[in-house]
This record gives structure tokens, sequence and C-alpha cells, in this order.
């Protein structure tokens, strides 16, 4: 009898066992960031976190969940003033040009709404 050049799926051999990482559903996920589900599709949808796709579905591995922590990860801001260090010079709003008073200002009047001008919509109460 001949032997099958592939193995069997049923007898797990030692390296494929430890190549492959776990997977979390989306609902894993987002129980584990403490979002919602919809935020996570959602971005996985846009290409905006990492994922695998098995099929039609969003998959994650460890790996994944790393990455979106620290993808979203917030540092604090350095105080300038503490390192003494001078603080950069920050920028005035914009003045806005104000025409001169003596230029009068023509007043728009509302027409009245079409409803109103035409007879079709009049009641008979």
């Amino acid at each position: 009898m001949r032997q099958p050049a592939i193995s069997p799926v049923s007898v797990p051999t030692s390296h494929v066992g430890s190549a492959l990482s776990r997977l979390y559903v989306p609902e894993e996920v987002a129980s584990i960031l403490g979002c919602s589900v919809w935020w996570v599709k959602d971005r996985a949808r846009r290409r905006l976190i990492p994922f695998t796709r098995v099929g039609r579905a969003y998959r994650f591995s460890g790996e994944h969940l790393a990455e979106i922590v620290r993808m979203h990860e917030e540092r604090p801001a350095v105080n300038a003033r503490r390192l003494g260090v001078a603080a950069a010079p920050t920028r005035k709003p914009p003045t806005r040009h104000r025409p001169d008073a003596a230029v009068p200002t023509v007043r728009l009047k509302a027409r009245p709404p079409r409803r109103m001008a035409k007879s079709q919509y009049r009641t008979a109460a």
C-alpha cells in the first residue's frame, strides 16, 4: 500500500502547532481593547489597522493587537520650559481686514417662500 505524500491533517506535527498563533475574532479584540465591535470592523475594512482575512472574516493575531495598541498610543508632550530650551514662538491668529465704515452696506431681503406665492396650496378650511 502506498503512503500519502502529504501527512493527514488530523495528525498534528510539532513545528506546525508552534508556528501558528491564535487568531482572535473582532468581538474578542473589541473586549480586549475596550472599544466597540463596529470600530474594530470599520477600521479593518478601511485598512487602518492590521488584520488577517480568513474567507470573508476578519481575524487578528497577538502581534496585530500589539501593533494596534502601539498605533493608537499617545505620548505626553514634553514641556520645553522644564528642559531649559526656549519654546518655539507661537503664531498670532491672522487679523481680519475690516473694510472702511464709509462704504454703505446693502441689507438683503428674503423673498417669500414659493408655497405662499402659488394658489394651489391654499386650503379650504
